[in-house]
């Protein structure tokens, strides 16, 4: 269907039916409401009104929202959730999530539970590093058996400290020995940085020591507040560990505990969520004392039911068409095979007001490209069995779901241009047969095999892309004659046609009959002189109209590389053939047998498994850029806003509106 059509709503109502108007439109999610920021600025409005808000109620929800994310990641890193990356909200009806939330009174004090268990461990974790660092820090001095806190007797000091490992201990020794005769070293640990000892010397000499070993880059280590020997005290701390350990389990298993109330986490969570934009969108409202004032937009088949909910809370509103090119949100809306290829659309830029949906047009295109760039049977099926699979087990939404579907036929191209190019796991039947039966079997291409005839492929994606651009043209050529541009259309587009098929005709037309290459020449000539009296025609001056005539025709050559850029069709899908013929031939390089089985099944499954996988990523992203750059590019502005309505955005619970 393309873009929807909008209507653009206005709306006066009395403060009393404000609340219940919010909900109601909330439920029905087809209203987006315009900021007010604008009618503010002016004075007659000003004078009048002032903007609503409930700041409050969002800060305390928001606030609500951060701590239920924060319990449900505690459970879920705590707990060993795994949430597929295909997994979809879970769907409740309204009159389910009203009773269910109705029931889920204590889900705040669960959420606060959580996160003051989260806290605690935390805390322990964090103890936990310090006894560890503690401990590392006195594993080298667990041989020294003095208590740690005997610094200093009556007439001697005791120094502890480290060299490099560099320093021999003999000259350690005569250095200190050399400040004071009687005093005492001791080599207590050695490892590959450092040399650990303790002195024992007389006070009066402490200070001639301490420059002795200074010489000898000596770092004094000191050990606070510890006072017992390093083998008791690390014995106290491994001790205060295993507590700290036990007790970070008894935690945690607390936090596991509440694994099976994490559906009452999500539902306050979204139920915070509503609360939430519901408080934030009093900021789109202008009140008075008695009345209130919004506007917005809404797709044009949602009139009826927003009328019945004004008309229920007794409101004065008006609906309109927009005026033309007045911008304006723009919903997408696709039917049929086009609809999981807007993912495209919407990866690049959401249409303006002024532009088509490319959408529909795109989607046959990028249908062929990918499948042409993949070309391979059995890599088809697989990606389509697989998305098959995915779209039944899983209850996809949004993006992954359009995504999902958009690669399940673009497996079937892929299937089908593999069975045109003979393709299946590229040779790998043929290869099979020769090493292990010794048979010549083959499945030939029902066309033609593109690795040993490459230049058919490549004129085929040349004349494919060809296709391509003269589309994205003719879109063009409508858009102009849609907005009453008829010359431009002319002189812009249907001059080009004339030109570029006239040249092609001219090229390749005495192949058929001289006739076709004739008419072929008088074509080129026409479209050519009418795009240098024509291309400059906004330029001021006759020699700047020829000049800006010269430019447009120069054009051409863009035109020749935008064709040749389709030559990565030729070779995207000669990558993938190659490639698989390469690990096949790697495959059967152990020969036949029961060994030589088991290396093919190996090199086969590795192999396969990562050629797919590396050549889907390339086609998607190859095709897309097909799309953005070449065919975008002719006739796509972009750069339109996305109809964001006023709903219910939850994260975890879909809630399904019930038919009436």
């Amino acid at each position: 269907m393309a873009s929807v059509e909008m209507r653009k709503l206005s709306v006066v109502g009395l403060l009393t039916k404000k609340e219940a108007l919010l909900q109601q439109l909330m439920r029905l999610g087809v209203v987006e409401f315009n900021s007010q920021e604008e009618k503010l600025k002016e004075e007659a409005w000003a004078a009048l009104v002032k903007k609503d808000s409930d700041e409050q109620t969002v800060y305390e929800m928001d606030s609500k929202i951060a701590a239920a994310a924060s319990a449900l990641e505690t459970l879920q890193q705590l707990g060993g959730i795994k949430k597929s990356l295909f997994a979809g909200r879970t769907p409740l009806s309204e009159a389910e999530f009203g009773q269910k939330l109705s029931q889920n009174g204590e889900a705040e004090a669960l959420v606060n539970t959580i996160n003051q268990l989260q806290k605690e461990i935390h805390t322990a974790r964090g103890e936990l590093l310090q006894l560890e660092t503690a401990q590392m820090s006195l594993m080298p001095w667990k041989a020294y058996d003095a208590p740690l806190g005997l610094t200093e007797t009556k007439y001697a000091s005791v120094l502890l400290g480290t060299v490099p490992a560099s320093v021999s201990f003999s000259a350690l020794v005569s250095e200190v020995q050399a400040a004071d005769e009687s005093a005492i070293v001791q080599q207590v640990f050695l490892d590959k940085e450092f040399l650990y000892f303790d002195v024992i010397c007389l006070k009066e000499n402490k200070d001639l020591v301490l420059d002795a070993l200074r010489n000898k880059n000596m770092n004094p280590i000191s050990f606070g507040d510890y006072q017992d020997t390093p083998a008791n005290t690390l014995a106290a701390l491994e001790q205060e560990k295993q507590r700290l350990l036990q007790k970070e389990a008894q935690l945690k298993e607390k936090v596991i505990s509440f694994v099976p109330q994490q559906a009452q986490l999500e539902l306050w969570h979204d139920s915070c969520i509503i609360r939430r934009d519901r408080a934030a969108a009093y900021s789109d409202l202008l009140v008075t004392k008695t009345a209130f004032y919004f506007d917005g937009w809404m797709p044009f088949d949602a009139e009826e039911e927003v009328r019945k909910v004004l008309d229920e809370n007794k409101c004065y509103y008006e609906i309109a068409a927009p005026k033309e090119d007045e911008e304006h949100p723009v919903l997408l809306r696709q039917k049929g095979l086009a609809e999981p290829f807007q993912v495209i659309t919407d990866l690049y830029s959401t249409p303006s007001v002024r532009d088509l949906d490319p959408t529909p047009f795109l989607a046959p295109f990028y249908f062929i490209f990918f499948g042409l760039m993949l070309s391979d049977t059995a890599y088809g099926l697989i990606l389509s069995v697989a998305c098959f699979i995915i779209k039944k087990k899983f209850r996809l939404e949004g993006m992954m779901k359009q995504l999902i579907t958009m690669f399940f036929y673009c497996g079937i191209s892929t299937a089908f241009w593999g069975i045109l190019f003979g393709g299946y796991f590229g040779n790998a039947i043929s290869v099979v047969a020769s090493t292990f039966f010794h048979s010549d079997f083959t499945l030939s291409p029902v066309w033609f095999d593109p690795v040993s005839d490459p230049m058919t492929l490549l004129v085929f994606s040349l004349i494919l892309g060809a296709i391509h651009l003269f589309a994205g043209m003719g879109l063009q050529a409508y858009q102009l004659i849609r907005h009453g541009q008829v010359l431009d259309a002319v002189f812009d587009i249907f001059l080009w046609y004339l030109l570029l098929i006239g040249l092609v005709l001219f090229g390749v037309g005495g192949n058929v009959t001289a006739a076709v290459s004739s008419i072929g020449k008088w074509m080129a000539i026409v479209g050519a002189v009418g795009i240098l009296f024509t291309g400059g025609r906004s330029k001021k001056g006759i020699i700047g109209k020829l000049i800006g005539g010269l430019g447009s025709l120069y054009g051409i050559t863009s035109y020749l590389s935008d064709v040749l850029s389709y030559s990565r069709l030729l070779a995207l899908g000669l990558a993938t053939g190659i490639v698989a013929q390469v690990i096949n031939t790697l495959g059967s390089l152990a020969g036949g047998g029961v060994v030589g089985a088991l290396v093919m099944l190996v090199v086969f499954v590795v192999g396969h498994v990562f050629n797919m996988a590396i050549n889907v990523m390339g086609s998607f992203v190859h095709a897309s850029r097909l799309q953005y750059v070449e065919f975008f590019g002719k006739f796509f502005e972009g750069g339109g806003r996305v109809f964001r309505p006023f709903r219910r955005n939850t994260k975890y619970v879909e809630i399904v509106k019930e038919e009436k």
